[in-house]
This record gives structure tokens, C-alpha cells and sequence, in this order.
């Protein structure tokens, strides 16, 4: 995926012709993901059990997919085949493709994976994110934004749309194939020197993990704090399956057509 690494000011600096953190144009990408969701929950709510709804949907994977490759592939170009850039080996990398087959399939274990990963992982970037390249309409900019605005977009569209909802067992899977995927990651990186995830150092520049400690006290505090967050995340679907079901509750994860 196209990255450049940077910390994140909470200011805007002066217009530089670069982008910035919370500059005009990071306010309408956030205007535009509100919208976005906003009109994506509408429509599934309304069309969750048309005919129709599987056509959106599947459309909605193809776009994902293609738009999920095609990054992939400029950026193994880009990078002239680097082991440290050409690897999708970042979550961010994984997210799209699991994206996809969950909105092509709803099977349960897809829809799990996109609602974890894409509304706490991938979400950040919308708050805080990590991208050094020209302003809007650079192609940077733009593939940035747009694989990130779409696997948020598919997690709100499966969940709050659709109805599809996770579980204490929708959880147990999101830890284990995270801890999963950390294993491959970790060993990878020692393995061809990369850092991936960036789980075997901090980032070169300044980010978010430098409140956490130093390595490898970091990826503990990491994981605590996503095994606290995923559990919030699962909470309230739990204590609404034990309320009174009426029309057009929501369906469990995997019960899909």
C-alpha cells in the first residue's frame, strides 16, 4: 500500500502545498466518510433483504478488490520489488482483500476480520493519519484516502446496513488470526530485515507508539489496548442479542445468504 511515514501534527502547518493533518482537505475526507456512511447504512437498512442488495454489495467488493490490487501492484513497482515495501504484509495491505470477500460472501469469519481490523486499526487513519505526500489531487493523496475510506465503509456498511453482528466467537477469531498474523510478521521481519506492522521496531519518524514505551515493552502495551477496544467493540452487539428481537434485527455474523 502507498505510505511515506510521518508523525502527525494536530495542527495544521501552513499551506505548503503538502498535506496536513486536519488542513481543509483532511476535513472534507472526514466530511466525505460521514456522508458516505451515512448514505451506505441507509441504503443497506432499506434494501437488507431485496434482491438488489446483493448486486450493491458485490459491486461494492469488486471496486474494493481491484482498487486493493492495482495499489499493490504500483507500489511493488514503486519501490523497485524492496522486500521492506513490495510485501503485503501490513494489516493495511490485509484489510482490503478480507474486505472484499466479506461483502462479496458475509461469511462469518471475513465480516469478522473487516469489522475489528477496519473500524479500530484502519479507523485511525482517519484521526490520525500517517501520509507524507502532496495535497489533494495528488495520485498519493487520493489512494491513500480512498482503499482507507472504503474498508471503513465496508465495515459500517456489513454492520450498521446490513445488520451483520459480531460475537464473543467473532472476537476469539479476530485474536487468534491477529496473533496469527503477528507471528508470520515478526518472523518475516527478523528473517529479511523489514518491519513490517512495525512490530519489531518503532517507525523511523515520530507516531503514535512513542507513548507506549520502548520496544518490546510497546507491542504489549499495544495488544492490551486492542484486546480492551475489541471487547468494547463486542459488548453492546452481545447485550443486544440477549433484548427482545423485532423486525429487521440484526442477523449474526455468517448467517448470510
Amino acid at each position: 500500500m502507498l505510505r511515506r511515514p510521518a508523525g502527525v501534527p494536530w495542527a495544521a502547518p501552513p499551506d505548503d502545498g503538502q498535506f496536513s493533518p486536519y488542513g481543509v482537505s483532511h476535513w472534507l475526507v472526514l466530511a466525505v466518510f460521514a456522508v458516505g456512511a451515512a448514505l451506505l447504512v441507509a441504503w443497506g437498512r432499506r434494501h437488507r433483504h431485496d434482491p438488489a442488495e446483493r448486486y450493491v454489495s458485490r459491486g461494492f467488493a469488486v471496486l474494493t478488490g481491484l482498487l486493493a490490487l492495482v495499489l499493490q501492484v504500483y507500489s511493488m513497482v514503486a519501490s523497485g520489488l524492496g522486500v521492506d515495501r513490495s510485501i503485503p504484509l501490513h494489516l493495511s495491505d490485509l484489510a482490503p482483500p478480507v474486505a472484499a470477500y466479506a461483502l462479496w460472501t458475509h461469511r462469518r469469519w471475513a465480516f469478522t476480520l473487516t469489522y475489528y481490523w477496519c473500524l479500530s486499526l484502519s479507523a485511525q487513519a482517519l484521526f490520525s493519519p500517517v501520509l507524507r505526500s502532496p495535497d489533494f489531487p495528488d495520485p498519493e493523496f487520493l489512494a491513500f484516502w480512498a482503499m482507507h475510506l472504503l474498508v471503513i465503509w465496508a465495515a459500517v456498511y456489513l454492520t450498521w446496513g446490513l445488520g451483520l453482528r459480531p460475537r464473543w466467537g467473532c472476537y476469539r477469531i479476530a485474536v487468534a488470526v491477529t496473533l496469527g498474523w503477528v507471528a508470520v510478521a515478526m518472523t518475516f521481519n527478523s528473517l529479511a530485515g523489514t518491519n513490517y506492522g512495525y512490530l519489531n521496531r518503532k517507525p523511523e519518524t515520530g507516531s503514535i507508539l512513542d507513548l507506549l514505551g520502548p520496544w518490546p515493552a510497546y507491542l504489549a502495551v499495544e495488544a492490551a489496548l486492542v484486546l480492551l477496544a475489541w471487547a468494547l467493540m463486542t459488548l453492546p452487539w452481545v447485550w443486544l442479542a440477549k433484548q427482545p428481537r423485532g423486525p429487521g434485527a440484526g442477523r449474526r455474523a455468517g448467517s448470510s445468504r
